[in-house]
């Protein structure tokens, strides 16, 4: 009975030796493994995240200076429109000077300018006589003809830094820069002799025209209105008195 005790505990010892061990893994290493797997992953994604954000920030950054420089192309040309109607609301159609508005405007900048610089200038308003019985007698386009001739006779007598405007109808005016008032008469006159020796043929006729002129000196103490209103009433002064010259047949 010892033996067989003995026999039984010798062969359960050798089948405890006989079987293979079971290697136990160590504590904490896979659950690494899959941990830095996931870190791994997690990096990947932030890097495609970050190189998704850059490339939609450049995107946007482009398409915002291309919506810049459209816009300012656009201003540009909203820019250069604007001027363009100015100028065509400031300019007489017929005769390519300025209109009243035109020619105030550039009356008034001049005016500042005087006064801040305390500087010299003259302002002559002219009438066209005998222009009514022309248009009357050979229609419009006749009229027409004789104050574009009108203009370029004022036009060779002045320079290219004085300012010539239509005022309305058969008047225009004339802004001078730096003349005396003997000097600004001695203009006037010159610019009534000029027209007054235009001569017109229509239909076989021939026609002469004539002006009147007026002269107001602009000072630091002008203003606009007064200005015009004296060289307006200088003009109808001088009207007057070509009427009672010898030869002359100054109407309308």
């Amino acid at each position: 009975m010892k033996k067989k005790t003995t026999a039984a505990a010798s062969g359960a010892a050798k089948r405890r030796k006989g079987a293979a061990p079971v290697r136990k893994s160590a504590p904490g290493k896979t659950g690494t493994k899959q941990t830095g797997t996931k870190q791994a992953g997690t990096k990947r994604t932030g890097t495609k995240a970050a190189g998704a954000e850059a490339t939609t920030r450049g995107a946007v950054a482009s398409g915002d200076k291309s919506t810049i420089r459209r816009l300012r192309a656009q201003l540009v040309r909203a820019q250069a429109r604007i001027e363009e109607l100015q100028a065509s609301a400031e300019t007489d159609f017929l005769l390519g000077i300025l209109n009243r508005r035109g020619f105030e405007r550039e009356l008034i900048r001049s005016l500042s300018f005087i006064k801040r610089y305390q500087a010299s200038g003259a302002l002559i308003v002219l009438d066209v006589d005998r222009l009514k019985p022309i248009n009357d007698a050979f229609g419009h386009a006749a009229g027409d003809a004789v104050l574009k001739t009108i203009v370029a006779a004022i036009s060779d007598q002045v320079r290219a830094s004085d300012v010539i405007g239509r005022l309305g109808g058969d008047e225009f005016a004339v802004l001078l820069w730096n003349l005396s008032e003997i000097d600004a008469r001695a203009k006037a006159a010159a610019l009534e002799q000029a027209i007054d020796q235009l001569a017109f043929v229509f239909r076989g006729n021939r026609v002469t025209a004539g002006a009147s002129a007026g002269v107001a000196i602009i000072t630091a103490h002008s203003d606009i209105d007064r200005v015009l209103d004296e060289a307006d009433r200088a003009m109808y002064v001088r009207k007057a008195q070509r009427r009672h010259e010898p030869g002359d047949q100054s109407q309308g």
